[in-house]
Order: C-alpha cells, then structure tokens, then sequence
C-alpha cells in the first residue's frame, strides 16, 4: 500500500513537471488559448443576459468582444504620443539622474573598490581574471518584446472567444456530457458557473478599483507638480493589474522622474512615497472591501503564483497570475482529491482545534 502512495505522488510530481515544460515551451499555443478561455469566462454571463433580453449570442458575443478590442485600441492611440516621447527622452533622463546620483554613486563605487581590495589581500596578491560578457538585451527592448508579444496573444485569444462566446452554451454542454454521473455532470456545471462568477466579479472589481487608484494617484502627482500628471494616473490603473510587482513599477519610475524634474531631491522623494502610500491604502482597505468574500486566496499562494507565472511567461503570466489561480482555486473545491491544495489556496483562516 505504502508502494502505491509513494508511486503516485512520483507520478503526479512527473505529471506536474511535463505540464509546467509544455506551458513554458508551447507558450505561444497555450497563452492565446488560456487568455481566451478567461476572456469567455469572465464575459460568459453578459453574453447570457444579453440572450435573455432577446440578443442572439452570436450578436452580444461581438458586441462584447469588439468593443473592449475598440477601448483598447482607442487608449493606445492615446498614449503613444506620450509614452513615444517618454522613450526619446529616456537617455536624458538617465544621464540627469546619474548626474543627479554622483555622490551616491561614488559611495557606493568606493565600497566596491575597498571590497576588491580585501579579496586581493585575501587571495594573496593581486590576480588577472579575463571575464567573458556576453551582451544582453536591454530593460526597454525586453519589456516592449514581451509587450508586442502579449498584444499579439491577446488578438488570437480574442478569436477564441469570440468562438466560444457566439456558441452560447454549446462548449458547456459539450463539457458536461463528457462525464458519466449526474452527479459528476452537477458538480461540472456549478464549477463552470461558479468560475464565471468570480471571474466576471474580479475584473470588474479589480477595474474599478485601479480606476480610483488611477484618477488618486493622478491628482497627487498634479498637485505635487509633476509632469504628465494625467499620464502618471493612467500608468497607475494599468500597472495596478501587476500584483506585487505594477506598485514597485510605478513607484520606481514616479521617483526616477521627481528627482530629474525636482531640484531639491528631499521634495523629490515626496512623490514616490505619495505613490506608494496610495498603492498600500488601496491594497489594505479599497481591495477588500470591494471584493469582499468573491476572492478569498491566500497572499503567499497568489504572491508564489505571480512569481511562478512571470517566470514562465513574463509580464503576461504576472498579469494573469490571480485570475489562474481563482481558476484553480474553484477546481479544487470541487474536486475531493484536491480538496487538501484547495485549503492551501484559501484566504480564510480556520483555527486549529485546541490540543487536548
């Protein structure tokens, strides 16, 4: 019996390993495909109550689709002036900031110099090390590759959806079938529904609450005087989808344009700690109270998953992080043999019984 047990967990750690190798090197069949799996199921219960006021699914399922395809596509036009000037004048920005910096970094290049001292004296004598660099690409060409490569997954998803969306319940269904018992058949279809639920709840609560965030951290930036104030509030509502990692972004580079905007550094630092007191109040007290008990996930599950997922597929996976893993999260509770990883998954607390 002890054979068995110690055979299947072998068996599911190989499975688990295969399935995290095809997702990193199928990223192209599997992000467009997981990407609009969730697009369907976040939209799936808009295209339904479309149908009940009488608009085909096929028609909704278009609507739907082609209009956040037509948001998205109007906010770029927006923002590419802006966001096409910050680039031109990112090398003047890094050389006021390294002028800016000096007296940091001549400190910190001093440490570096007493610390090569030590390892000399230490390896007895001076020694000629011949170092190979191999040229990386930079931060921008990295972050507008994984960029382009998203918008292009996202246009493919996109299609799925619209496929899926336009067959009504038809895939569900198709679903259901495919299990043997009605009870089986019951627990698919309240799994499916609940996924949508949740879904559906997340991205409109979590939008609106980057939409405060937004329009919080633009006001800030104004009346502290920074530059594109209006600009700093929209990076603010797209970063904040970033769990964990879009507050650090944003703050970095709010902090990045004070000092070379500002004279006096110590003003300077105002508006990066403004950044970061919003982003915390938002995550202590906006966040909860608008999504309440509709996603109850434990922070360091979804802070693992973010790290496992931006990893696997770079800013992509980061942003779909916390919708995979609510995904997860209610496959599990409807599954008694993963019931135990589904607790895991839990944001509620349960109290351990008092020993005897």
């Amino acid at each position: 019996m002890e054979n068995t047990s110690t055979t299947n967990q072998l068996l599911t750690a190989i499975v688990i390993l295969l399935a995290l190798a095809v997702v990193y090197f199928a990223k192209d069949i599997v992000l467009p495909t997981v990407l609009g799996f969730l697009v369907a199921l976040t939209l799936g219960p808009w295209v339904r109550w479309l149908s009940r006021r009488g608009i085909p699914s096929p028609i909704s399922a278009a609507v739907l689709i082609f209009g956040f395809a037509g948001l998205m596509a109007i906010a770029v036009f927006l923002l590419s002036g802006k966001v096409t000037s910050w680039f031109d004048e990112i090398p003047r920005i890094s050389g006021e900031l390294r002028n800016k910096l000096r007296g940091f970094a001549a400190s910190v290049a001093a440490i570096q110099d007493a610390s090569d001292q030590v390892e000399k004296l230490a390896q007895g004598g001076e020694t000629t090390v011949n170092t190979v660099v191999l040229q990386q690409p930079g931060l921008l060409t990295t972050v507008v590759s994984n960029l382009a490569s998203f918008v292009t997954s996202l246009g493919a998803g996109l299609v799925l959806a619209l496929f899926l969306l336009s067959s009504g319940n038809l895939f569900y269904v198709k679903i259901v079938e495919s299990f043997p018992t009605f009870g089986d058949k019951r627990r698919a279809l309240t799994a499916i529904y609940e996924t949508e639920q949740i879904m559906s709840g997340y991205i409109i609560a979590i939008t609106v609450i980057n939409v405060v965030l937004g329009v919080a951290i633009g006001v800030a930036m104004y009346l502290l005087g920074m530059p594109y104030a209006f600009v700093w509030g929209i990076a603010a509502f797209c970063l904040n989808y970033l769990p964990f990692l879009g507050g650090l972004i944003g703050t970095l580079g709010v902090g990045a344009f004070a000092i070379v905007h500002f004279d006096n550094i110590y003003y300077a630092m105002l508006a990066p700690v403004v950044y970061q007191l919003l982003t915390v109040i938002e995550g202590q007290f906006l966040t909860p109270i608008l999504l309440g008990t509709r996603l109850q996930l434990n922070a360091v599950a979804v802070f693992l998953t973010v790290i496992i997922w931006t990893w696997l597929w770079g800013i992509p996976g980061a942003l779909m992080a916390v919708p995979i893993v609510a995904l997860i999260k209610v496959l599990c509770d409807h599954v008694p043999s993963l019931a135990t990883f589904g607790n895991f998954l839990s944001g509620r607390a349960i109290d351990p019984a008092p020993p005897a």
